[in-house]
Order: structure tokens, then sequence, then C-alpha cells
């Protein structure tokens, strides 16, 4: 009789991981400003989560990595940042060519695996980095980016955030109007980090398939960035895939209860847990007298089984968040732990074919509904000139 664990890595030979987001891109700007000779992803290191060699560990045949910018930055300065986020997966796929393959398409993507190399996709995470501009949405997208994360933590002119106070209840013209260009150019609305509200103006003026990068199931853990089951309910009407994520406070109850009260003590202190110069260091202490619970591949399962009961196995895929946190679950401490996740819901029962859909099919679908959209849209009508002072009235 074959082992879990056997059928698990046939299982990837096929249907390697495809991974909604990783934020390794800021991390080397934040540890070397990109400088790749001192940060040698091509081996295994110490002081990041994810490396070329542990990838191969994990079964990873595609990543979305992350061309984030830090939400504060408004303006030219997010938007040159973003640039230079993009400069580097660019060169760091040119420096591995023979482990990743840059893909701007799900016919890159599916030659990457057939080449035996990870697809490395491009998705900017918050609306900040276009500058409410859909002339730099337009460029980012030349330049192979193929989502863009409405928000980051904070509000953007045109679209409420998850972790912010609402502004607009959802999207305003102008941000229904940047969904209506993303159709049209073929990049994914990426509906992780905003609000509810947001959500469900987006998925009512899209006609292409949307995508949760990186969110779990609010009803399995209530936190603001999770999602809601009414939206999760749209997802099969829509064609959309909520890719599951491993932070601790999003998906562990007790550690989201134990980061509301770290956040409660710091405001008493003045310290806002947005301010991270100011809360990091808050929190250090903190630890020391309060330890963090500790999360486990059980509470990412409890995630992942609430999202296909609610949207369907077609609906339905992962996003670790590697490097984009610091702590993580255990056995899901890299990139490398994807395999324990796919054994533990293999244990209960998922096929084959649902274990296949959630690692790969499902996101390739995604990627061909959106450009099949862009190819129909494109054909009879160009691009938007519209301005968010026209439409907002900035």
């Amino acid at each position: 009789m074959t082992s879990t664990s056997q059928r698990i890595t046939d299982l990837l030979a096929t249907h390697p991981v495809w991974d909604g987001h990783n934020d390794l891109p800021w991390e080397a700007r934040d540890q070397v400003a990109y400088d790749l000779d001192r940060l040698d992803v091509g081996s295994e290191l110490a002081t990041t989560h994810t490396d070329l060699v542990r990838m191969r560990r994990g079964g990873m045949g595609a990543q979305f990595w992350s061309v984030y910018v830090d939400a504060k930055w408004a303006g030219e300065k997010a938007v040159t940042a973003t640039l230079e986020q993009v400069d580097f997966v660019r060169e760091m796929t040119r420096r591995y060519a023979g482990e990743l393959a840059l893909a701007v398409s799900a016919a890159d993507v599916r030659a990457a695996r057939d080449s035996g190399r990870i697809a490395s996709l491009m998705g900017a995470e918050g609306g900040h980095s276009i500058d409410s501009s859909l002339g730099a949405l337009r460029m980012l997208h030349a330049l192979g980016v193929r989502y863009l994360t409405l928000t980051h933590n904070d509000n953007v002119p045109w679209a409420d955030s998850a972790t912010d106070e609402p502004v607009l209840g959802g999207l305003s013209a102008f941000g229904r109007e940047v969904v209506r260009e993303m159709n049209r150019i073929g990049m994914a609305v990426d509906l992780s980090h905003v609000s509810a509200d947001t959500m469900r103006d987006a998925l009512a003026t899209t006609s292409a398939p949307v995508m949760f990068s990186h969110s779990s199931a609010r009803a399995v853990c209530d936190h603001p960035r999770n999602v809601p089951d009414d939206v999760l309910t749209q997802l099969p009407g829509n064609g959309g895939l909520c890719m599951v994520t491993f932070v601790p406070k999003f998906i562990s109850p007790t550690i989201r209860e134990w980061d509301l009260e770290a956040a409660d003590a710091a405001q008493a202190e003045g310290i806002s847990w947005a301010d991270h110069t100011a809360y990091e260091p808050f929190l250090r202490t903190y630890l020391q007298a309060h330890p963090r619970p500790v999360a486990t591949i059980d509470d990412v399962v409890a995630h992942v089984e609430h999202v296909r009961e609610v949207a369907g196995i077609e609906h339905i895929g992962l996003g670790g968040d590697y490097d984009g946190v610091d702590v993580l679950p255990q056995g899901l401490d890299d990139v490398s732990g994807y395999p324990r996740l796919l054994e533990a819901l293999a244990d209960r029962g998922w096929s084959d074919d649902d274990l296949g859909r959630l690692t790969w099919s499902n996101a390739l679908r995604v990627l061909e509904g959106v450009e099949a959209t862009s190819r129909d849209l494109s054909a009879t009508r160009g691009p938007s000139t519209a301005r968010i002072e026209d439409l907002d009235g900035e």
C-alpha cells in the first residue's frame, strides 16, 4: 500500500503547489538592499522562510511574488519602490534561470512546469502602488504584474481596507473603474486586505474571476482580514479563488484574542498596532510576560475545509504569506512545509483530484479566466482615460 507521504510526493510531481503570496522581495530589500550576492536564494538560508532549496522540498511549481511596498508611502514614492520590487523579481528569475521562469500568462506557467522550473509571477500588494493612476496600473501590467491587491492595511483614496476606518463604504466610482480596467488588461483583482464592503463592490463590478491571494475564513477566525461566508458563497458564480493563508492571528481564534489584548496593552501606552516602528519593540517586551499561543497545521486545515464547504472545491487555493510574517504555524515554518498540510488533508479523506485542485488547477483556471475576459474586453474597448478627480471629485 502506498504511504500518504509517497502519495503526496507523486501528486506534487504533476500538481505542484502554486502559492498566492510570498514577501521574499521585501525581505531582500530589507536585509540586503536587493543584493543577491549577499542573499543567495539558490542555497538554503537561515534568515528567510524562502529559498529555492526549500521550495523544491515543498513541492512548489509556481509562486506569486509580492511586489509590496509600505502602505504609508504615498504617491510617487510608492510607485518608484514598487518598480524596484519588480526589478528585483525579474533579476532573481534571470540569475536563477535554471530553477525559476518568469511567467506572465497561464501558458508561461505550464511551460515552466513542463521544463521543471518554478513559475515566477508577480502581484502588487496595495492600490497605493499605482498612485490613483490607470496609466501606472497599465505599466505595472506591461512589466509583468498579474494581480493588484486593491488595498493593503490602509485605505486608498478609492477603496476601503479591512484594517482601517471605513470612509467610502467599499469602492468609489474611480475604484470601480480600476476594477474594470484590470478586467480589460488581464490583471487579477485581489481582494485580500480589503474591507468586506469593498469585496462586495468588487464582485458586483468585475466581469473576471477575482482572487484572495492570502486570506482565510472569517467564520472560523473572526479577523477582518478574513473572508465572510456571504462573500465566499459568491465565488462559484464569479469563478474566483480564496487562497487560504497561514498567518497565525488570521487562523487561530486563541491567537486572535491574544493579539487584541496585546494591541489594547499597547494602546494604553499610547502606541498603535499600525505603527510598526513603535509597536514591534513594544511587542518584544510584551511577549516576555505574555507568551503567544501556538498555531498548528490543524488550524489551517479548519480554514481549508470551511472554504471548501462554503465555496466549493474549485474555489480554494493556498497563500502562505511566507516572509511576510514573523511567526508561522508549527509544521508550516517555511516553504518546505506544504506536503505536511497536504498529508493532513489526505488523511481526512481528500482525494488526489481535490488536492490537485487546491495546489494547482484552481489557480491555473482563474488566471486563464482573467486572460479570457481580457481578450473579450480589449477587443471592444480601449484604455480608460478616467481620472480620480473626474470620477470622485478629488
